[in-house]
């Protein structure tokens, strides 16, 4: 893993937005539709060679394919594990988070905006909201994943950039999306999904580039069970820290970067599980660099965490510098601000500038708009150059 050893380096969480009609090509391979296969496997190849070559044009050190051979970081396992299968019970998922109790006449509104609003691509996901486990869960896409990893490195041949990363999905995040009507216990369906995991995470390692959990639902799931203690979510997180680290077993650490953040959700957010709260069971998944949200209103005077907890040796922190869920473009020097704290606090050579969550993690269209998006950045690649200055200044 590169670490910034002259200048700040940047990357990003991972999902950067898609074309409209390839997410339709995605959202129907992700839900068992029919769709032209050789037709899509063309179309995600050339999209993931235009991003990779934007984000490098754009300045972006470490880089990945968007996502954009998947529908969604949830839904594209749909096709990589057996055991997943549609069911009769629709897919329900808790809309009275605190948040919502809180501003619920806000949270409607944007629903029915959302709901409202033209879409080139149909909402919601056909299919896919409806999957759960109905038999034994095993890794099956392994096809997958080599065409992933191997799209990737085609894109990167004659392009600039530091390394290129992969991103998948936790245990913790598949536990809640697809319910268990198989395992009998909550316990044997957690250890399977991260047995299969483990063959996923050990594809992208081998293959020579980074591997990215996400794990939205290790701070989120606060939010999303009212009436649990910070106590009890703190038990919730540190089992599946343990589950995760099952699943990154014989990987090294220096080929894994985590990733967890309080999803997309641009509207009010008033009870977010803090990062004093859960940074110490987070430093103890076995990756060797961790990415959070840092940069929006709610999560920008965290900083102050990481003077009371050491960063273990040899460890990278990727703070995001630019948010997901604010429309404003963060000013260069603002951004390199952030980054000089974050230095000061941990060291320059330890400091990686990403950003809060994904662009496009959903397809929801519930994210900033894409241009938007890339102008983010932009003032991410230009507050780390500012910022470099600062850090490396000569003289």
């Amino acid at each position: 893993m590169r670490r910034s050893t002259d200048r700040i380096i940047t990357t990003h969480a991972g999902s950067l937005p898609r074309p409209a009609e390839l997410l339709a090509q995605l959202r129907a391979k992700d839900a068992g539709q029919n769709y032209d296969q050789q037709a899509l496997v063309s179309r995600v190849r050339k999209s993931v060679e235009e991003v990779v070559h934007r984000q490098a044009a754009t300045g972006i050190d470490v880089v990945d394919d968007g996502e954009h051979s998947k529908s969604s970081f949830t839904a594209y396992l749909r096709t990589r594990l057996a055991g997943l299968s549609q069911t009769d019970k629709p897919y329900v998922a808790n809309r009275r988070t605190r948040d919502y109790l809180a501003f619920p006449a806000v949270y409607e509104e944007a629903r029915v905006m959302l709901a409202a609003r033209p879409s080139a691509v149909p909402r919601p996901m056909a299919g896919t909201r409806n999957a759960a486990c109905t038999g034994p869960i095993k890794y099956i896409g392994y096809g997958e994943v080599q065409a992933d990893v191997e799209n990737l490195r085609i894109a990167l041949k004659g392009v600039k950039a530091e390394d290129g990363f992969i991103t998948a999905l936790s245990p913790n995040n598949l536990e809640a999306f697809y319910r268990n009507e198989y395992y009998s216990t909550e316990e044997e369906y957690l250890v399977a999904l991260a047995d299969a995991m483990h063959e996923e995470y050990k594809a992208i390692a081998d293959s020579g580039f980074i591997l990215q959990i996400d794990d939205p639902q290790l701070v989120t799931y606060y939010d999303r069970t009212p009436g649990i203690s910070i106590e009890e979510c703190r038990k919730f997180i540190a089992r599946r820290v343990e589950l995760l680290n099952h699943a990154l077993r014989g990987i090294p650490e220096d080929r894994i970067r985590f990733h967890t953040c309080y999803s997309t959700n641009i509207a009010p957010r008033a009870h977010d599980l803090e990062l004093k709260h859960y940074v110490d069971l987070m430093l103890k998944i076995r990756a060797g660099a961790y990415s959070i949200e840092a940069s929006n209103p709610r999560h920008d005077h965290e900083w102050q965490v990481w003077e009371e907890v050491r960063l273990p040796d040899g460890k990278i922190l990727i703070p995001g510098m630019v948010s997901h869920c604010v429309s404003l473009v963060e000013h260069a020097e603002l951004v390199a601000q952030r980054i000089v704290r974050y230095a000061g606090i941990v060291g320059r050579e330890n400091v990686i500038a990403g950003t809060d969550c994904g662009f496009a993690t959903s397809a929801a269209g519930d994210e900033v708009h894409p241009d938007v998006a890339w102008a983010k950045l932009q003032a991410l690649v230009e507050g780390a150059r500012l910022a470099s200055g600062q850090l490396w200044r000569r003289g």
